[in-house]
């Protein structure tokens, strides 16, 4: 397989982390339905907050204080990928989407893992992913959050990046109203607060991606 200098020189960082860690291979996923966020009032410091967060632009590339951090990223790297290939082949796409993962979430204060996990759930990691009440992309997206705090336009809500930043910001906009209750934030991102089907769908989808450095 063909590839630029710097993927191939990460595909050499991955050999040591793969021979380190002896992945498995990616569960089957459950069907479960998804992308049910219900639209709820926000006040406007919160409207504004969320939008802000979501303008963000750097881009997301990982920043490591040390090489430990760095290393252990590349072998959480490794595994995931190796874990998520039969669902995106492609090497650079694969890449491309777990760094952003890695990015967004760590930037909203969230566990990648779970994130994984509900993306899993809700999307299958399907990009085009259209949910029977119109969510949208990866992490199932309302339309309504792109009036609410985005720019207007739902067709961006499949761009990855889009995408991602919305899903880890709303869930995390989530988290701070349920005090940090992971099983009541779930719920509210899947419109069913209070019911078990979903989040105990994301616990049990999370575990295929637990790994020590993720």
């Amino acid at each position: 397989m063909s590839g630029a200098p710097g993927d191939l020189w990460l595909r050499r960082d991955w050999l040591g982390g793969l021979a380190a860690v002896g992945v498995g291979g990616l569960l089957g996923t459950r069907s479960v339905h998804a992308g049910g966020q219900l639209e709820e009032p926000l006040a406007d410091s919160v409207r504004s907050a969320l939008s802000a967060a979501i303008a963000h632009s750097e881009p997301p590339v990982p920043v490591f204080s040390d090489t430990e951090r760095r290393l252990a990223y590349l072998r959480w790297l490794a595994a995931t990928s190796d874990r998520l290939r039969r669902r995106k082949p492609d090497f650079q796409t694969r890449i491309e989407f777990l760094q952003t993962v890695w990015y967004e979430t760590r930037r909203a204060r969230l566990d990648t893992t779970l994130v994984l996990g509900l993306i899993q759930v809700e999307s299958a990691f399907r990009k085009f992913a259209i949910s029977r009440v119109g969510a949208r992309g990866y992490m199932q997206i309302m339309p309504f959050w792109a009036r609410l705090i985005g720019d207007g336009d739902v067709g961006r809500l499949f761009d990855m990046r889009v995408n991602l930043r919305f899903g880890c910001v709303i869930l995390r906009h989530y988290l701070d109203r349920e005090r940090d209750d992971t099983f009541l934030a779930l719920g509210r991102y899947n419109g069913s607060r209070g019911r078990a089907e979903y989040p105990n769908a994301v616990y049990a989808a999370a575990r295929n991606w637990a790994h020590p450095d993720g």
